[in-house]
């Protein structure tokens, strides 16, 4: 008698709905990131990031991999310690924290607040932004 394989579940071999949130997420936020005055994306050290006049005021790490993690990080001058208060943020690392920087990380399970986050990386914009490119935004 031969023995069958039990049949393969290929929904388990699929990359799973929240999975694809997160590439869905992390793109929208490189749009949004880049849709900025004079913002720009480059890979230093091997992450994306969004610079605007040289400076760095986002990063944003690699794409996430089908159920693997998504995460960003940014300058909060006037939000950070609210920021902080959130169960997924955590100031960033690298001695950044300490100038205001937090990081914010999602596992494949989680629903990322994509509005605060573009709230951040607006905030963060400004904060690194030249004065006259950054008063060129509306509130």
């Amino acid at each position: 008698m031969v023995r069958k394989s039990p049949p393969r579940n290929r929904r388990a071999s699929r990359p799973s709905g929240r999975a694809k949130d997160l590439r869905r997420v992390s793109r929208e936020l490189r749009k949004y990131a880049l849709s900025f005055p004079g913002a720009t994306e480059d890979f230093p050290w091997g992450e994306r990031v969004a610079k605007v006049k040289g400076k760095v005021f986002v990063f944003l790490g690699g794409d996430p991999v089908p159920g693997g993690p998504m995460g960003l990080s940014v300058k909060l001058p006037e939000s950070g310690a609210d920021a902080l208060d959130l169960p997924f943020a955590k100031p960033t690392g690298y001695g950044l924290g300490k100038s205001g920087w937090v990081s914010a990380s999602f596992d494949a399970k989680d629903d990322p607040p994509v509005e605060i986050l573009k709230d951040w990386i607006r905030e963060s914009y400004r904060a690194v932004a030249p004065k006259k490119v950054g008063s060129t935004l509306n509130r």
